[in-house]
């Protein structure tokens, strides 16, 4: 987990969602990130690793809307934001307890959300934020901004 609160330089397009409650919350966050990348030409890709890419988002912010359903009674917000082709996922919770990893065997289920994050999010961590946090986590195209150039 990197602690630092970076932001994507530049200008941002950015994206809210106001959330209450736990029930339907994975699945409208999943789906408002789903078209969210799609406004944004994630999906309008046949490289494939940009399509694994976009699985892999839709992905890590289940597992921090699930964590804050379970650990924190619910998120209150989920933020995009977007530029160049480097994606921020922001979700606000009401609970100040910074996301610690368990020890846990890996063949044991449940409690895999932060070794998920640790493998798929280039970075991630959590601020405070009034009297909760904000878990935040960055990822970009393998090829770039929509529309740029392969590496």
């Amino acid at each position: 987990m990197d602690g630092a609160d970076a932001r994507p330089a530049g200008r941002s397009q950015i994206r809210r969602l106001e959330l209450g409650g736990v029930q339907g919350v994975v699945t409208r966050c999943r789906d408002f990130t789903a078209r969210a990348l799609d406004a944004w030409g994630w999906t309008a890709t046949a490289y494939e690793p940009d399509l694994e890419r976009v699985e892999d988002v839709l992905l890590l912010v289940s597992e921090v809307v699930t964590n804050a359903c379970l650990h924190t009674g619910g998120p209150e917000e989920l933020v995009l934001r977007h530029r160049a082709g480097v994606l921020r996922a922001e979700v606000r919770d009401p609970s100040p307890v910074v996301p610690a990893r368990r020890p846990r065997a890996p063949s044991l289920p449940g409690g895999h959300g932060l070794m998920v994050l640790d493998r798929l999010a280039e970075r991630w961590g959590s601020v405070p934020e009034g009297t909760g946090k904000v878990v935040w986590l960055e990822v970009s195209l393998p090829s770039g901004p929509p529309g740029g150039a392969r590496r």
